[in-house]
């Protein structure tokens, strides 16, 4: 089966956003730029963990101001979604809410026991990923309404960077559980 344009594009985007990932994370790893090796105490880590929760949530926070501040202007939008149809602004940061709240939900438990189980010189990985959070979102905001193609590489990139990040703490955890 060919892909469509469409396909392809989301394709190239999802690849892209997915090596990035992976050659970021790596290189987080191994180079430890934030030199996380040196903490000892627990409270350090949970540190890392409140540093590295503050741009995803600060991103959560504008796109809840950007939809208010829609609605606030809107005749047609003030009364909310529940109550009103929506414009198709209110409907596309609406979305854009939605997607980003579901990120944050899944960066935020992925971050927590990443910080709470990873050894301390991987940590650095923990902030770098809310990092690629942040330009994922960006990316997606600025391109979500131009369609799939636009927006893949944004999406793919907040979501890859946890998923790749997981799936290193869950490496690790297998092979501590092994040895």
């Amino acid at each position: 089966m060919a892909l469509s344009k469409k396909q392809s594009g989301v394709f190239k985007g999802m690849s892209t956003a997915m090596l990035t990932s992976i050659l970021v994370i790596a290189m987080a790893i191994v180079f430890d730029p934030f030199n996380y090796h040196l903490i000892s105490h627990e409270s350090e880590r949970l540190s890392v963990l409140g540093l590295s929760l503050i741009l995803p949530t600060l991103i959560l926070i504008a796109s809840i101001g950007r939809l208010a501040k829609l609605r606030f202007f809107s005749s047609e939008d003030i009364d909310g979604s529940g109550l009103t149809s929506g414009t198709n602004d209110a409907i596309i940061l609406q979305s854009l809410l939605q997607n980003t709240l579901e990120q944050l939900v899944i960066a935020f438990g992925v971050y927590t026991a990443s910080c709470l189980l990873m050894p301390s010189a991987w940590l650095s990985v923990v902030p770098v990923c809310s990092l690629l959070f942040a330009i994922g979102r960006g990316c997606f905001f600025i391109g979500y309404s131009h369609g799939a193609p636009a927006r893949a590489f944004g999406f793919a990139l907040t979501f890859y960077s946890t998923v790749v990040l997981f799936l290193v703490l869950l490496g690790y955890l297998l092979t501590r559980l092994m040895s």
